[in-house]
């Protein structure tokens, strides 16, 4: 577990700001009969003209700026020329690099006009990752993140994904400790301050394994159900959860405000008051 002093956290909250903006990016360019690469395009773009470097872009061999997983697609997928359709839930998973630090993050998207049991499943994820972020508070364990976004998931009716977990990130884009969705409160090692995790919950819709294909990255949910991926870089503070890749142009300002929804962060809609 590698805690980072406060100039560190400044540098990863400067990155983050780099990360989230070409999310925005890639938000404003997501419609019907788009494809996945013209987004990796405008993702990559965007990441260089904020000074920083596309984090995934070569990673064990990873070809995209963006991981781009539709519907069964859990994360991992590779950017494509297939058009988006009307009905299709995208996941869309960013990294980037600046100053030798990193950030990371995730949204999923409807396409168009979904089905219910799309967007309860989406719903289901943003609030499990809030879940999980109120509970990263000095003097916490581990478990208390992973069982409060378990519990989420769990009443709502969905399936957290087992396989894939969240992990500390700073200098590395992956850092010990890895972040189960899934858990017990009150095991796991102490969250202590100046310590910084990507929380991401991987959802499907039913109880299901996860395959991953023979290009050794895209991972599918086994019986085909939609899954959902969000994600956020989120530091233990004393004052609280700060979370980092939150959509305001001051990072100072999120220090200890984890009570806001998390899908008013993604759409960058926040108050203070959790509107």
């Amino acid at each position: 577990m590698i805690l980072k002093r406060p100039a560190e956290l400044d540098i990863m909250a400067e990155a983050a700001v780099i990360n989230r903006q070409a999310l925005e990016a890639v938000e404003r360019a997501i419609a019907v009969g788009v494809t996945t690469a013209e987004l990796n395009a405008i993702a990559e773009d965007a990441i260089l003209a904020g000074g920083g470097t596309p984090a995934f872009k070569g990673y064990n061999g990873f070809p995209a700026t963006l991981c781009t997983s539709v519907n069964d697609v859990v994360v991992h997928g590779f950017p494509s020329d297939e058009p988006l359709r009307a009905g299709d839930v995208l996941s869309v998973d960013i990294g980037t690099l600046y100053k030798g630090y990193a950030a990371d993050m995730a949204r999923t998207y409807a396409i168009g006009d979904v089905s219910d049991e799309a967007k309860a499943l989406i719903d289901a994820s943003e609030r499990s990752l809030q879940a999980g972020i109120d509970a990263m508070r000095a003097g916490n364990r581990l478990g208390d993140v992973a069982a409060a976004i378990q519990a989420v998931v769990e009443d709502a009716g969905f399936w957290v994904v087992r396989e894939f977990v969240g992990h500390g990130i700073g200098r590395a884009f992956h850092e010990a400790p890895n972040v189960p969705n899934f858990g017990r409160a009150g095991t796991g090692p102490v969250l202590r301050s100046g310590l910084v995790l990507a929380i991401e919950p991987m959802v499907t819709v039913n109880q299901t394994a996860v395959d991953v294909l023979e290009d050794g990255w895209t991972a599918v949910s086994a019986d085909g159900s939609l899954a959902a991926h969000v994600e956020h870089t989120v530091a233990v503070t004393d004052d609280g959860p700060w979370v980092l890749t939150a959509p305001r142009a001051s990072r100072a300002s999120e220090r200890g405000t984890s009570t806001t929804n998390a899908a008013q962060w993604a759409d960058g809609r926040a108050d203070p008051a959790g509107r």
